[in-house]
């Protein structure tokens, strides 16, 4: 059974590219927090949960958001639409900010609000909130983006988990440092279901995985 990408956002720099095109880009933004607010307003996304979501959860929102606005994912059973999500910091960037409100006691002043993101998952649960989804989920924790695998665990959920088709990808943030990189990827016989635009599917490999990257920037994501 062949898997193909139907849909990809890839997050970065600034910049927004949806399946090849760049749909956003502007060098004055000084922080991550004003530029994903701006992607946010500018995709006219009407979801006031967003405004309380950690970094993490935020970037993960919006790059699939993006991947489900050009491929649709309404005409599945949402028990069947599953998640595969990975970075290599899992939910530092929130577990400092939680940290710094409790490491003194003599100005001890946690908040639910940022402790409730301290775990990589509630990104998952954001995103599967939105999207009604139900299926099975995972979150990955690797050095590095690793294709082998992202490749390996979605493969198994559509193969053998009984998934019909999986939201994966990689999103990361550190302080003013992110980048996402998110696919929906389905069982070849589905393509055709609601692609928008000129974007040509294509097969959902470990070396096309590779190629994604290399579209749109000539490093490796997260390479140290």
């Amino acid at each position: 059974m062949g898997l193909i990408v139907t849909s990809y956002c890839h997050i970065f720099e600034k910049k927004v590219v949806v399946n090849d095109r760049l749909t956003f880009f502007q060098e004055n933004f000084l922080n991550f927090a004003d530029f994903i607010k701006s992607v946010y307003k500018k995709e006219e996304i009407n979801y006031p949960r967003f405004y309380k979501m950690d970094s993490l959860s935020k970037l993960g929102f919006i790059s699939s958001a993006l991947v489900i606005n050009e491929k649709p994912i309404a005409g599945y059973c949402s028990d069947a639409v599953g998640v595969v999500m990975s970075n290599s910091s899992s939910s530092l960037d929130t577990d400092i900010i939680h940290n710094d409100t409790i490491k003194d006691r003599a100005h001890y002043f946690p908040s639910p609000s940022v402790f409730v993101y301290t775990l990589p998952n509630i990104m998952i649960g954001e995103i599967c909130i939105k999207n009604k989804i139900k299926g099975e989920n995972v979150f990955l924790i690797s050095e590095n983006f690793d294709e082998k695998l992202l490749f390996g665990y979605t493969r198994e959920l559509i193969e053998k988990a009984g998934m019909e088709t999986i939201l994966c990808g990689w999103v990361e943030v550190m302080g003013d440092r992110y980048e996402a990189l998110t696919m929906l990827v389905e069982k070849e016989h589905t393509e055709g279901m609601g692609i928008t635009g000129s974007f040509t599917p294509f097969p959902f490999t470990e070396e096309n995985l590779k190629q994604l990257i290399k579209r749109n920037r000539p490093d490796l994501l997260w390479k140290n």
